[in-house]
C-alpha cells in the first residue's frame, strides 16, 4: 500500500447538512488507485477516524473504490473488525453469499420497503449495518436513509402526546409466520429461518431470547413481539431516537398472511391512529436522503442513529448486506 492511500471526503448533491454537517458523509479514494487490499489495509489503520466520523454523521457512503464481488465486499466488513449479528428474528427473506454477506431483502422489485431501523420490534438488533452494490439498478433502487432524532425530533413537536404515549406503553409487532420462506412478500421469512432451526422448541427458546412469544398454528406460527420500547436514549451521542419499525409494520407487513393494521399497537394492545402514523411516514420521507447507488458503493449506517429503507426498483439490482452487533 502506498504511503499516500488515504479517505478524501466528498460532497455529492443528495447530501443533507444538519448543524454544517453533511449526511451522509462520503469517502472517495481521490486520487490514490486503491485496490481491494489497500483499501482494507488503510480501514485498519484509519479506524479511529472512520468510527468517529460514524459517530459524528450516522452513516458513511465509501465511493469509487475498486469493489467488484461480494469476496470484496466481505474482505471489507472483515477489516473493520466487528462482531457479526446473526440473522435471528428478522422478518426479510434473505440468502447468505460469502462469509458475514448476506442477499438484502429478497422481496419482488415492485415492493417499496417503508422505514425502519433493523430489527426494531427484537429485543436484540445490529449496531451497525453494512450495505453493497454489486449490481445497480435499471432504474429506482435506491437505499432512502434518514437521521432518527430528527424524526423524534419533529414528531415530539407536532404530536407531543402521541410520543408520551409510545414513551409509556412502546409499541407490540404481531407477524404471522409460515414454515417456509415466501420470497414473494417482503416479510415472508419463515419460522425455521427465522430462528435458524427446524425444531419447534428450539425456535420458542430463540424467539424467548429476542423478547418474542411464539403461538404455533396450522402451516405456521404466530410470532407475538414486544411490547419493546419505540423511543430509545442513544447513550453515545446523548439524544433520543425514533428507534422503532412502527411505519413499515402498519404499512408494509402486508402479504397473504399478514394485515399490516394488525401488526404493530401500542404495548398496551390499543391501536394505533392512522393519520398520525402516516404523517409521520410523510415527515420521514422529507427528512431523508437517497442517493442513487452505483456498482462498487459500499454503506456503512450506525443503526442506533439511522433509519433506512428501499425503493421499487426496475431490475437487475443486487445489493448485498452485513449485521454487525
Amino acid at each position: 500500500m502506498a504511503d499516500t492511500d488515504s479517505f478524501i471526503e466528498i460532497q455529492i448533491p443528495q447530501q443533507k447538512t444538519y448543524n454544517s454537517i453533511p449526511f451522509p458523509s462520503v469517502l472517495s479514494a481521490g486520487p490514490s488507485n486503491f485496490s481491494v487490499s489497500s483499501l482494507t489495509e488503510t480501514i485498519k489503520t484509519q479506524k479511529p477516524f472512520l468510527d468517529s466520523l460514524l459517530h459524528k454523521t450516522g452513516a458513511i457512503l465509501f465511493r469509487g473504490f475498486s469493489l467488484d464481488t461480494a469476496k470484496d465486499f466481505n474482505d471489507v466488513v472483515e477489516a473493520f473488525d466487528y462482531e457479526e449479528l446473526p440473522y435471528i428474528g428478522g422478518a426479510a427473506p434473505r440468502n447468505k453469499v460469502v462469509g458475514r454477506v448476506y442477499t438484502t431483502n429478497e422481496s419482488p422489485p415492485q415492493e417499496k420497503i417503508p422505514f425502519h431501523h433493523e430489527m426494531a420490534q427484537v429485543t436484540e438488533f445490529p449496531s451497525k449495518l453494512f450495505f453493497f452494490c454489486e449490481v445497480e439498478a435499471v432504474s429506482g433502487g435506491e437505499t432512502p436513509i434518514v437521521l432518527s432524532h430528527i424524526v423524534y425530533e419533529r414528531m415530539k413537536e407536532r404530536y407531543p402526546e402521541f410520543v408520551e404515549r409510545l414513551e409509556e406503553h412502546g409499541l407490540k409487532y404481531t407477524r404471522i409466520l409460515g414454515d417456509d420462506d415466501d420470497n414473494s412478500s417482503a416479510i415472508g421469512r419463515g419460522w425455521k429461518s427465522t430462528f435458524l432451526t427446524e425444531d419447534k422448541s428450539v425456535a420458542e427458546e430463540r424467539a424467548a431470547q429476542i423478547g418474542t412469544k411464539l403461538k404455533w398454528t396450522v402451516g405456521g406460527a404466530k410470532s407475538i413481539m414486544g411490547p419493546v420500547p419505540a423511543i430509545r436514549f442513544d447513550k453515545s451521542r446523548q439524544r433520543k431516537v425514533w428507534f422503532n419499525s412502527m411505519v413499515i409494520a402498519y404499512i408494509g407487513w402486508k402479504d397473504a398472511r399478514n394485515d399490516p393494521e394488525k401488526a404493530v399497537t401500542f404495548g398496551d394492545g390499543k391501536p394505533l391512529p392512522a393519520d398520525i402514523v402516516y404523517d409521520c411516514f410523510k415527515i420521514i420521507e422529507e427528512e431523508s436522503v437517497a442517493i442513487p447507488w452505483r456498482r462498487g458503493d459500499v454503506l456503512l449506517v450506525d443503526n442506533w442513529a439511522v433509519l433506512h429503507s428501499r425503493r421499487s426498483f426496475t431490475p437487475p439490482r443486487r445489493v448485498l448486506a452485513s449485521l454487525c452487533k
